[in-house]
């Protein structure tokens, strides 16, 4: 039985995904903030699922939470096969307006948190030679839409630390890949806060109303019968984990692209290049680079 940890599992691909994996026999190590109080139902909920889901309180922006979360996790399994960084929190609204502890929380989770959990797995993977870490992005990882300037700038961070990572951890056998997608229905714009700054939002004028506008055409899109479908995240989820290791994509775009697919498809072997440049080929260049 392979072990899988997957963290924000209280919603959205998180918690599809912890019942998929566990579907396909993983022993899924489901977590989440606060399973004993605010997600307690969706502790039961998951735990009643299947006995091969096990919910574990992990909060990704506090280093004492990941480390005794982790501690926990190895202490059941003797080593984690793969991690999937989906915990995230995203703010759409005028980039000006927002505060720099705005964009310092929204760091935390969706780039340092990952950094944590990343740094827990590890050395487990790299001593048992084999492991996967699938890092959630975005499209907006990739290009940067007006609106969504301090969720963007995570996700790139995120993209920049995880491709770098790819390169120095092949050659213990552990793959680093990103999930990019599109807008889907998960509640994600619900975790959205606005701009702490409103003397900012005055100077725009009539210009302020337009994220507010955008995310309520978003949500009415996500809920209509035409709208991407987040069960296609998960399935990209399943498909890499089952695929052997050099043969997975750097990066997965799922749903509406945004001309993303494009990016990667021109950009990444320009990318992998810098390994023939800085004569690292021989040492790093051993793993798939196909995007």
């Amino acid at each position: 039985m392979k072990n899988i940890i997957i963290t924000g599992s209280s919603s959205g691909f998180g918690l599809k995904a912890a019942k998929d994996f566990a579907d396909k026999g993983y022993q899924v190590f489901a977590t989440m903030r606060n399973p004993e109080g605010k997600n307690a139902e969706k502790k039961a909920d998951l735990e009643g699922y299947s006995n091969h889901i096990k919910v574990v309180d992990m909060d990704v922006t506090k280093e004492a939470s990941v480390k005794e979360a982790m501690n926990s996790i190895l202490s059941q399994a003797e080593h984690i096969d793969i991690l999937i960084n989906n915990a995230g929190i995203m703010y759409i609204g005028i980039t000006e307006a927002y505060s720099v502890e705005q964009a310092k929380w929204q760091m935390e989770t969706n780039y340092y948190g990952a950094i944590r959990t990343m740094q827990a797995v590890l050395p487990t993977m790299r001593k048992s030679s084999t492991g996967l870490i699938i890092n959630t992005s975005s499209l907006v990882g990739r290009m940067s839409p007006p609106f969504f300037g301090t969720y963007t700038a995570t996700k790139h961070a995120l993209e920049g630390y995880s491709q770098a990572l790819r390169y120095e951890v092949s050659p213990f056998g552990v793959d680093i890949v990103m999930v990019e997608p599109g807008p889907f229905g998960t509640g994600l714009l619900a975790s959205g806060q606005a701009p702490l700054h409103s003397e900012v939002l005055d100077s725009y004028g009539e210009l302020a109303v337009v994220p507010t506008a955008m995310g309520e055409n978003f949500a009415q899109m996500l809920q209509s019968q035409d709208a991407p479908d987040p069960q296609w995240v998960v399935d990209a989820y399943l498909k890499l984990a089952e695929m052997p290791f050099g043969s997975r994509p750097t990066r997965t775009v799922v749903g509406i692209t945004w001309g993303v697919d494009e990016i990667n498809e021109l950009t990444q072997p320009i990318q992998d290049r810098v390994l023939k440049e800085m004569q690292l080929e021989n040492v790093l260049g051993g793993i798939s680079s196909s995007s």
